[in-house]
This record gives C-alpha cells, structure tokens and sequence, in this order.
C-alpha cells in the first residue's frame, strides 16, 4: 500500500493527539500543568571613583570583588506550584542560584574542599494550606526571611545595590512558617527554624534548646482609604541563637510604603536593629554575609539602619528611585577595622534610574555614595565612597 505525505501527516496527528490525551489523564502531567518555570539572568557593571575600591558592607552584588569591571551576579531558575483556594490545598516551591551571588546564601552547597560553592538552594519548601478560619498557610523547609524592606532578588527592589539595613537580616530559614490573614486589612506570620546564623546553617548544628522564633504582622490601607489605598505597615521580630561561642542574635524590624495623592509618586521607610550577645559580633555576622569583617571582639554588639525610600514613575517607561540611609554599629560590623565600640556612623545615598526598553528586561542605572563620618568605608582607611553601576536583568 502506498501512502502519500498528507496521509501520514494525518495519521501522524492521530497518534500524536491520542498520545496527549494518555499522558494528560497521567497523574505527573497532572501535576506539571500547574507548575510554573520561572527565573532571571541578573547582570551589571561597576565603576568605582578611586584607586582602593573599600565598599561599605553590603550584599555580595556590590562587593569589594565586583568594582571595576563585568559581573554576572546570578542566575536563578524556579519551579513552583502556588496553592490554590482549594480547603486542603498544597503546592511547593523550589529556587536554585547559580553564580557569585549564591555563595553569600545560607543554602548555598559545598565545594570539593568543603568552600562556598557558587551554588545554593535559595529556597524549597512545600506549602500547605489548613481549612482553619480564613486558612492558615505552612512553608515547611526553606524559605525566605518575614523581614526587610529588600529582598534578595534584584529587580524587585527599587535599587540595584542593596542597603545596609538587608545586610544585617537574615537571608534565609529552615523551618516552618505559619501565615494567617484575619482580613484584608490585617494579616500575621509565625515560625520556628534552625538558627539563622550562617556556621550554624552550613554545618548543620542541630541543639535541642537553640532555635531561630519570628514572628510578623502586617497592615494593609483598604480600597476606602482613597489615595492610601495599597499603603502598608510591616512589623517583625526574628530571635536566633547560635551556639558554640555563647552567641545570640535578636533583629527587629519595622517598614513600610505609602502611596501619595502624587500620581505615580511612593515614600517607604524602613528601620533595622540588630542586637548581638557572645564572643564576636563581626565573626557572626561574617557567617551570615561574607562580605562582612571578622572584626569584633565585644561581648556585646548592635547595629542600626533608618532608611528612606521614594520612588516616581516619570513616564511609562523611566522610573526613578531614590535611597537615603544613615547606619551606626559597634564592633566593625559595616567594614570599619580595628576601632571600638560605638565606631560606626555612616551616612548613604543612592540613586537609581529604571528605564524599560525591551520586554522582560530590567536596565538600569545607579550612582552611590557612601560617607563615614565615625569609622571607615571598608578595611582602606577611606572615609567615601563613590560609585557608578549599570544593571541588566533578563526576567523568564
């Protein structure tokens, strides 16, 4: 029998759509069709003004390593079901990095002489939804922190470089987290994890009696508060010991956003405290964040960070954004050395232009400048900073 191509093209259909069917009636498809593929590509240039390149402690992005030159920051891939409004819902979420940026990450893996990789799980838990009330939602595993104005993701932030106030927050947990929201307006969080702390985290210390305790709430202004309307208030406390060195770490944290009668035109604020107990407050932090100096060696440390946020969106396509902060710390925490207590007050400024070109991509460009007036920018002696970055994210 001879058949020509438009026969086996149509018997080919057949196959193929019978085929579909089956595996759509499989219960694994069933389970893809509700998993979304997501990540980003996050890319950036530096210019520093001078020849010592000391940055004030931020996050790794913005690092002494990464002046003067090309970076690529990160490059995150997702896998996630969200859960639905189903009573006994479930889903679950799973983030992976991959580049410099994931070896100042809490989940980030071991190299084969047991350094930071540039690796890490940023997040993977599994969400499960309780028909309690309103609902209670669980993350069970890792997951990000329920504090900060910032977040680890670039591009959702309204600067590229991160302030100082997201550098003394912890950057993740592994634990369990309860979210309740009472009503459109008021909402609360709760959880215990292991101790945030990054030694704790990387080698897997396990006490019986020493665990990370948060807690959250969170206002938000209703479609009856007129220009107020998406406005929100956010308060959190996150209590971590660490053991081995008498170490304990206490941050509290509150912020928040507020529209204005301005079209276009937000204010944010934030305030970051974190008290430290123990041997060490510039090692515990140097855990937490590599960029951090091994400086201190009080028994008793602290770190404070007011800052101002304003963003307007200019035209459909450029939005400029603004940062103001002013930081004090003792203990060398934000990259002062050598100095005692009460040693640090910094001052910083930065300012950022958005500008949406092409579809799916973040470009941007940022000036910031970092002063001391007590203490140093960094281990040089410098007492400014002045630097110029170009941000390209490609958003999938």
């Amino acid at each position: 029998m001879k058949l020509n191509k438009r026969t086996l093209a149509m018997a080919f259909t057949s196959v193929a759509g019978m085929a579909m069917v089956q595996a759509d009636e499989h219960p694994v498809s069933t389970a893809l069709s509700s998993t979304s593929l997501y990540g980003y590509v996050d890319t950036a240039a530096i210019w520093n003004f001078g020849s010592k390149n000391d940055v004030t402690t931020r996050f790794n992005n913005t690092g002494r390593d990464r002046q003067d030159g090309f970076n690529l920051n990160v490059v995150k891939i997702a896998l996630e079901k969200p859960l639905d409004e189903g009573t006994w819902s479930a889903g679950y979420k799973a983030d992976m990095w991959f580049g410099p940026d994931a070896a100042g990450m809490p989940g980030r893996l071991s190299d084969s002489r047991g350094g930071a990789s540039e690796i890490a799980v940023k997040q993977a838990y599994v969400a499960l939804r309780a028909p309690v009330g309103n609902g209670i939602d669980f993350k069970i595993g890792q997951f990000d922190p329920i504090i900060g104005y910032e977040t680890a993701d670039a591009y959702a932030n309204p600067n590229f470089s991160r302030g100082m106030g997201y550098t003394i927050e912890p950057f993740g947990h592994q634990g369990v987290l309860a979210t309740y929201q009472f009503s459109e307006i008021f909402g609360a969080s709760a959880g215990v994890a292991n101790t945030w702390n990054g030694p704790a985290i990387n080698s897997k210390v396990r006490t019986q009696s020493i665990k990370t305790y948060m807690a959250g709430i969170v206002v938000k202004a209703p479609e009856s508060t007129g220009f107020l309307e998406g406005s929100s208030l956010y308060a959190g406390v996150v209590d971590g010991g660490v053991d081995g060195g008498n170490n304990d770490l206490l941050n509290i944290y509150v912020g928040g956003t507020m529209s204005t009668p301005i079209t276009g035109f937000t204010v944010g604020a934030a305030y970051d405290y974190l008290s430290h107990k123990g041997d060490n407050p510039g090692a515990a932090m140097a855990g937490n964040n590599p960029g951090v100096p091994n400086n201190g060696g009080l028994s008793r440390g602290f770190a404070s960070v007011t800052s101002l946020y304003a963003s307007y969106q200019l035209t459909e396509q450029i939005k400029l954004n603004g940062r103001g902060e002013y930081a004090t710390s003792s203990g060398g925490i934000f990259g002062s050395v050598n100095v005692g207590e009460n040693n640090e007050e910094i001052f910083a400024y930065t300012f950022t232009v958005d500008y949406a070109l092409w579809a799916n991509v973040v470009t941007r460009a940022e000036v910031r400048w970092d002063h001391a007036s007590r203490g140093t920018i960094g281990a040089g002696g410098d007492r400014n900073d002045l630097s110029l970055a170009l941000n390209v994210i490609y958003k999938f």
